[in-house]
């Protein structure tokens, strides 16, 4: 994707059933974080002391990442196959993102950057799976 398709695309931007479908998938991940994840689940496990394998720490990458490629897709692409393409370079665009932390004062959390690649993955597979592209890797 060049600039110049980037430019064509938001020109002629219009709510379609595809883009619909991208929203509506990022709007679920983003509702489950703030309805379920951080306000209930995420206190529960440190009150209680539970070893959920670092899943409450990674709340926020996970339930993030997931809202921020779709809407990316939904924003920025018309057709199915750019899709893949931008849930990539969304995915990598946040790994760098996490590696950036220490320029902001905050540690690289290790964990975040693996929720964050999982979300990808998962993020590419459910894409793939909607709208019956193969995935290629």
């Amino acid at each position: 994707m060049t600039l110049r398709d980037f430019a064509t695309e938001l020109r002629g931007w219009k709510l379609t059933k595809y883009k619909a479908i991208n929203f509506g998938i990022g709007i679920a991940a983003l509702l489950i974080y703030e309805l379920i994840g951080r306000p209930i689940y995420r206190p529960y496990i440190y009150a209680n002391k539970i070893n959920d394998f670092h899943i409450a720490d990674t709340l926020g990458n996970t339930f993030g990442t997931m809202p921020t490629l779709f809407f990316l897709v939904a924003i920025l692409s018309t057709e199915t196959t750019k899709g893949n393409y931008v849930i990539k370079l969304g995915t990598f665009s946040v790994v760098v993102f996490e590696l950036a932390h220490p320029l902001l004062g905050k540690p690289i959390d290790a964990w975040d950057i693996i929720a964050t690649i999982a979300t990808g993955f998962i993020s590419y597979w459910m894409y793939n799976r909607i709208f019956g592209q193969k995935p290629k890797i």
